[in-house]
């Protein structure tokens, strides 16, 4: 990882039992960086481990086998640098690899109504310490994210989008916990209806807010209010079709 401005890197290592990963993990805190180990608890309880050992005034997660763009975390910093507290995430695109390239293009706005139907937005994305530490950091073992972005939905906060690809997306089959999280969508949806009144409560304000375009107030309800499980592979292809075909998840 190259940037401009000092960084704090932490390595939490969720309960790892590959020996080779261990191997990896050891030479990483040899060479002084902070590798954190912990029993197995999901993607959210290793961030908020993470979290807990730094103090930078922003935070950004980035999976395992994802690549982040040199110079990028500047770029979004600087961007929050110059926006009130209440703009709590900054976010840009991303390349995608693996089981299929493409470049996944981002909302280029905060989207409050839409949130309350899909989540939209990249895992990999700075977020203000403050508005994290306020929101208790990510809470659900399933869907963390979504419940995040959610949880800056209720107290009023948004995001900014910013022209740069921030890092590369590693694309493989879906893991177990995925698999599992699709098979109860219907469940989880539920729970983050009752996680986030205030969000869900305030859709017709959302919605004047957001002002989606006709299509998007007939069709999001319809296909992402209680939607059906969908087969990775048709997933994939609705992605890859939408890359293709130069698709931006706007208003």
């Amino acid at each position: 990882m190259r940037e401009d401005e000092p960084v704090e890197v932490v390595v939490v290592d969720d309960g790892s039992t590959d020996a080779v990963t261990i191997e990896a993990l050891d030479g990483l805190r040899a060479e002084g960086v902070t590798v954190v180990r912990q029993d197995n608890a999901g993607q959210g309880a290793a961030r908020n481990t993470g979290l807990r050992h730094t103090s930078a005034p922003y935070v950004f997660p980035l999976d395992s086998d994802d690549l982040l763009n040199p110079g990028t975390l500047g770029r979004l910093a600087d961007v929050l640098d110059a926006e009130p507290e209440e703009v709590a995430v900054a976010w840009g695109d991303y390349t995608l690899f693996g089981d299929y390239d493409g470049v996944y293009r981002s909302p280029p706005a905060w989207l409050p109504w839409s949130l309350t139907y899909v989540d939209q937005y990249p895992v990999s994305s700075l977020i203000r310490r403050t508005a994290l530490e306020a929101a208790g950091g990510w809470q659900w073992r399933v869907y963390e994210d979504w419940d995040l972005w959610l949880s800056f939905v209720d107290r009023g906060l948004r995001g900014v989008h910013v022209e740069v690809e921030v890092y590369r997306r590693r694309m493989h089959g879906p893991s177990r916990s995925l698999a599992g999280a699709r098979a109860r969508h219907g469940e989880l949806y539920r729970g983050l209806i009752e996680r986030h009144p205030r969000a869900f409560g305030t859709r017709r304000e959302l919605r004047r807010q957001e002002r989606p375009a006709q299509w998007r107030r007939v069709v999001y309800p319809v296909l992402f209010g209680h939607r059906a499980v969908i087969p990775f592979r048709v997933e994939a292809f609705m992605q890859r079709t939408m890359m293709r075909l130069g698709i931006r998840l706007s208003p």
